[in-house]
Order: C-alpha cells, then sequence, then structure tokens
C-alpha cells in the first residue's frame, strides 16, 4: 500500500498518505487509539471501502476494482471488530459451512470442515445453538470459526480477543500459534500480541510508526492496596 489516502464524510482524513508492506510469514499486530484507522485499513484492504488516493498491490498484482477483490477475499480471512457482522445464518453450523460452501466445497466437505474447526476452537456440540442466542465471547470464536473455515492464507484479526475470558483467550492463543499463517491482529492487549506476533507496530495520524525499537513484554505489578484508585506515570 502505498500513499493511501482516506476520509469519512465531513470528517478530517483518517489515513494520510500511509505506506504499508506485508510480507509471507509474517505476523503482525498493530495498536493505536480508537480512531486512528486500524479497521479503517483492514477494510480497504478487503474492497469494503475505498481510498480516495494512493496504489494497492495484494499477491503481486494491482488491485483496482471489485473484479480484484473477488479474487482476494477467497485467499485472505477477515475477522470483524463487531461479531454480529459476521454471523447471519439460523445456526452455528450454517454460519460456518457458508464459506466453504460459497468456495465450491461440497456438503460433506463443507461440514466436515465445520466440525474440525469448532473442535479445534473447543465449540463441540455447538453446531446446532442457534447463533443469535449465544453469548458475546461464544459469538466471537464463531466467528474466527468461520474465517479458519475458508482456509485462508492470510489472516487479518481486528480485536479477536474482545469479549473473551482469559481461559478462551488462551485457547486462541494457541490456535493461532499452530496455525502457519501470515497474520495482521489489531488488538489493545499487548500480552496477547506479544505472544502471537513477531512485531508489534503503532498506528497514530494516519499512518503506521514501523518502529523496530517497540518491544512488547508482559508486565507484572502488584500493589498492597490493589483495590484503591491509583494512577501510573
Amino acid at each position: 500500500m502505498k500513499d493511501i489516502c482516506f476520509s469519512y464524510a465531513g470528517s478530517p482524513p483518517v489515513l494520510d498518505r500511509l505506506e504499508f508492506r506485508f510480507y509471507q510469514g509474517d505476523r503482525l499486530g498493530l495498536m493505536g487509539p480508537n480512531g486512528s484507522g486500524k479497521t479503517t485499513l483492514f477494510h480497504i484492504i478487503m474492497g469494503l471501502l475505498k481510498p480516495s488516493s494512493g496504489t494497492i498491490e495484494i499477491f503481486g498484482r494491482p488491485v483496482r476494482g471489485e473484479k480484484d477483490y473477488r479474487r482476494i477475499r477467497q485467499r485472505i480471512g477477515l475477522l470483524f471488530q463487531d461479531a454480529d457482522d459476521q454471523l447471519f445464518s439460523p445456526t452455528v453450523l450454517e454460519d460456518v459451512a457458508f464459506g466453504p460452501l460459497n468456495a465450491g466445497k461440497s456438503q460433506k466437505e463443507a461440514t466436515d470442515i465445520s466440525f474440525n474447526v469448532l473442535e479445534r476452537l473447543g465449540l463441540s456440540g455447538f453446531e446446532e445453538r442457534i447463533t443469535c442466542k449465544l453469548s458475546g465471547g461464544e459469538k466471537r470464536l464463531v466467528s474466527l470459526a468461520t474465517v479458519l473455515a475458508m482456509e485462508p492464507e492470510i489472516l487479518i484479526l481486528d480485536e479477536p480477543t474482545t469479549g473473551l475470558d482469559e481461559s478462551t483467550k488462551k485457547k486462541i492463543i494457541e490456535v493461532l500459534s499452530d496455525l502457519d499463517l501470515s497474520c495482521i491482529m489489531i488488538s489493545h492487549e499487548i500480552d496477547f500480541l506479544a505472544e502471537t506476533t513477531s512485531f508489534i507496530y503503532t498506528m497514530e495520524k494516519g499512518k503506521i510508526r514501523m518502529d523496530e525499537d517497540l518491544h512488547a513484554h508482559r508486565h507484572f505489578h502488584a500493589h498492597p492496596h490493589g483495590t484503591t484508585p491509583h494512577e501510573h506515570k
């Protein structure tokens, strides 16, 4: 991506001559304040938004229109920030199998893939659950299952641990760590990114700060009066 600019109607630029290079095998984490353009960047990669200027090349080919993006969406899996934007079928199995079926898999192939992915995510037995009645964390996991069922070459995940408890986050870390896939992950949780990515970049003022000196680390601390409100300087 080169010189990418984007603004929402009536608003200042969200992306301002953004430059971004991503290579096969990369596992990148992306952090930044709300409104810094992280989700917008993902939506431009997938062709859900169109930049006002700049050039994009994906899988070695220029991207110019919807025909190009149809090809790209078969190879890149996007996890939306809001699970309700991803789930639309009555049952979990129907949602997870939708992508493989749409990609030309037989009913049996799509069902087998779906059962396998759900098992990997600890969701065996969820196949006939009503999607709209799931908890927020369960919806998050099913959304991830719909992405993995497409067997993408690249994952771009927008806040994949939102709404998950610690044990479920641990499961997600195990699943993502076992995948031999290139990925970009947006998260506010630096501990999560430290365990699942090789580099963490920050995004601010419409640009990506590729600071190789930025090192993620776990931060443990304790206070004798931990429940008392306090500040960190």
